[in-house]
């Protein structure tokens, strides 16, 4: 087997692990907080709010440090550092004394994280031009399925394991993931010795600034529109349903429904995407994903927004690895790992920008209006890319 497919293996499940890491407190969040002994409903909500935002915000700022690291020294060594470090920091949230130092590993969590950013970095500069798509679109499964798993699944543990025990598996699921990659993960990498860039000189060595800004601005949209349902999913669902009595499973179930669909189409469309061109994925995808979320305002129950939820699945599938395919065609190796920092860091902002922008336009203007807000966003970007990304990318590329 090739080496990159090799890596390509490992780097899915710790990915896959560490999405799940980042997001899975969410449900258990104010559970937890309770158990700690918050009893106000007030301060519980926003002890979540900050112990769920601090992560992403944190992580925006660290990502791209890290992916600087990791084109001095390589990647295998910041994959080790942060795979054992999150399993460390999560594990000892189990331990937590006090919601208030739950905060503080969660903003360690933060500045821990760069797990993704080194994997896409390692399979990118190792992966020639014509499997790339598929490379890192099949990795993009991982990120996306754990990051919409990880409520569920952490809503699982903590109802039959208890709240703790959702920790202390996600960490030792870290742990493992730790040994994998030191076992076998493999890297040839020679230490760049020049003189380090900072972020004016790193943006100055970027040929397609441009085309490279129009990226950052759609994958942070990208993921605002993902995120965006996910503080008032359970709530509509239970607008949907309203005789039963397994509000948490459907809610989970909508989530995992848009993950499902991503493991299944991602591999499929980045062999596409090397076919016939990643612009073209990219401007179909989020076409249908703006249109997609339109109808999502008007089902009548939930099975009709898990439909839709899996057809959103399925656009993503072709919108977030065509972002990283993008950036590895058009960025300097010597320089992707710290372009690739920004990516991630526009992806964490836009999770929590999401997160805020659906909680504050369902209070304000009802639930059904967020579906109509993050689709016009989405079509909005799609005119974006037609003429900032697909009437240019041939000949940027060629």
């Amino acid at each position: 087997m090739e080496l990159w497919k090799k890596n390509l293996i490992v780097c899915w499940f710790g990915m896959f692990v560490s999405s799940i890491g980042m997001s899975q407190i969410a449900p258990v969040l104010p559970l937890y907080i309770k158990h700690l002994g918050i009893e106000s409903p007030a301060l519980i909500s926003q002890l979540s709010g900050l112990a769920f935002g601090i992560t992403y915000i944190i992580s925006a700022i660290f990502s791209p440090i890290w992916g600087h690291v990791a084109d001095k020294i390589g990647r295998k060594p910041m994959l080790l550092r942060s795979s054992l470090g999150m399993a460390i920091i999560i594990g000892c949230m189990g331990f937590a004394p006090n919601a208030y130092i739950l905060v503080g590993l969660r903003l360690l969590e933060g500045v821990i994280t760069g797990f993704s950013t080194a994997c896409t970095t390692l399979i990118a500069t190792q992966t020639n031009k014509e499997h790339a798509g598929e490379a890192l679109s099949t990795l993009s499964t991982a990120s996306i399925a754990g990051s919409l798993l990880g409520p569920m699944i952490g809503g699982y543990i903590s109802d039959y394991f208890g709240l703790q025990n959702v920790f202390f598996i996600t960490g030792g699921l870290l742990f493992i993931a730790f040994i994998t990659v030191f076992l076998f993960v493999k890297e040839s990498f020679t230490p760049d010795n020049k003189e380090s860039l900072d972020i004016k000189s790193i943006w100055k060595a970027v040929p397609e600034k441009t085309l490279t800004l129009t990226i950052l601005i759609t994958f942070f949209i990208l993921t605002v529109a993902l995120y965006s349902v996910e503080p008032i999913i359970t709530v509509y669902i239970s607008q949907l349903s309203k005789n039963s009595t397994h509000i948490a499973l459907l809610a989970g179930m909508a989530f995992s429904a848009s993950g499902l669909a991503n493991i299944i189409a991602a591999k499929r469309l980045g062999k596409l995407s090397d076919r016939i061109g990643v612009q073209k994925v990219m401007l179909i995808a989020l076409i249908i994903a703006g249109i997609d979320f339109i109808p999502q305002a008007f089902v009548t129950n939930s099975w009709q927004l898990m439909g839709l939820r899996f057809i959103l699945g399925l656009t993503s599938a072709g919108l977030i690895p065509s972002v990283n395919i993008l950036i590895k065609k058009i960025t300097p190796s010597e320089i992707t790992g710290r372009v690739f920092g920004f990516t991630m860091s526009a992806g964490y902002l836009g999770v929590f920008g999401g997160a805020v922008l659906g909680g504050q336009v369902a209070a304000l203007f009802g639930i059904r209006y967020v579906f109509f807000i993050t689709g016009a966003l989405l079509l909005i970007n799609a005119i974006l890319v037609y003429f900032k990304v697909y009437r240019r990318i041939d000949a940027s590329l060629n």
